[in-house]
């Protein structure tokens, strides 16, 4: 399999798990702690080396310790971490996932994190087999990055801007709910809805979308297919991640040569897998 680069955010990731927040003035104490290497780009990336893929990161964290551990964690997790850029005078990114019956996000993100377009090598582009794009960092940093591509291209999320150029270099897309709607210019209120906006995105670009419709599943379409997996019946303890995990095994199963309905199937298997514990971080070495 040819090397998989994923562009995208890294940031610390602390979790929390509590029995409830507290308010005002109020102390909570926490059952459980976790601190990773997270971020949605790198969680990809982890999700895609925990597979087997060979995974190169393009991402941003600070010249400070923190960045340089998470860059250690992210090398011994068996990413290329050679084209991670280490931002003079600038933190590194933190997201604090609060785990309390749902979960809460305080993000600590400096502008500085993000990727800027002298980051995004075009030569490192073209040589992949697969550029995954995730969409919150610039719009024209991930158009330049797209168009550089020469493999196979996957945009996870909505842009904010430049939406129908991306598009057009994409040949997968993954949406959650409202990025769905978003992309489609359409109001999505079940599986129907998103087979249709689905098939209205691919009119203008990408060859396979998949979208997750909230209170049913996820629906995928390509050429000749369609496909509707219900949601399941694992119990949820924190969302956080699911969408990375689910890119991963999607990227992966297409770059090896599956059908688009097994390449759907081991998405929402991953997906479910790490909904199942507290935190981003994907653990799909038995997927």
């Amino acid at each position: 399999m040819d090397e998989i680069v994923v562009v995208g955010q890294i940031a610390r990731d602390l979790v929390l798990v509590v029995d409830e927040v507290p308010g005002p003035g109020g102390t909570a104490p926490v059952r459980e702690r976790r601190e990773m290497l997270g971020g949605k780009g790198a969680n990809i990336a982890v999700g895609l080396a925990q597979l087997g893929a060979p995974v190169r990161l393009v991402g941003v964290v600070g010249d400070d310790d923190v960045g340089e551990r998470l860059i250690a964690r992210a090398a011994a997790d068996g990413i290329d971490t050679g084209s991670v850029v280490r931002r003079p005078d600038c933190a590194t990114g933190l997201i604090v996932d609060v785990v309390a019956g749902g979960w809460r996000y305080l993000e600590d993100l400096p502008d500085g994190v993000l990727l800027t377009e002298s980051d995004i090598d075009p030569d490192v582009m073209a040589q992949a087999g697969a550029v995954v794009l995730q969409l919150q960092q610039p719009p024209e940093v991930a158009l330049k990055a797209a168009r550089a591509a020469r493999g196979r291209v996957v945009l996870d999320g909505s842009p904010e801007r430049l939406r129908d150029e991306l598009l057009a270099c994409a040949d997968v897309v993954r949406a959650d709910h409202q990025e769905a709607e978003l992309l489609s210019g359409r109001k999505i209120t079940g599986a129907d809805d998103a087979v249709r906006a689905a098939r209205e995105v691919m009119e203008r670009g990408p060859g396979f979308v998949a979208f997750a419709v909230d209170d049913v599943g996820n629906v995928f379409a390509w050429d000749d297919g369609e496909l509707v997996v219900p949601l399941g019946d694992v119990e949820v303890v924190d969302t956080t991640g699911g969408g990375d995990a689910f890119v991963a095994a999607l990227t992966f199963a297409l770059s090896r040569g599956d059908g688009p309905a097994e390449a759907a199937r081991l998405a929402v298997k991953a997906s479910g897998d790490t909904v199942t514990r507290p935190g981003g971080r994907p653990d799909l070495t038995g997927c």
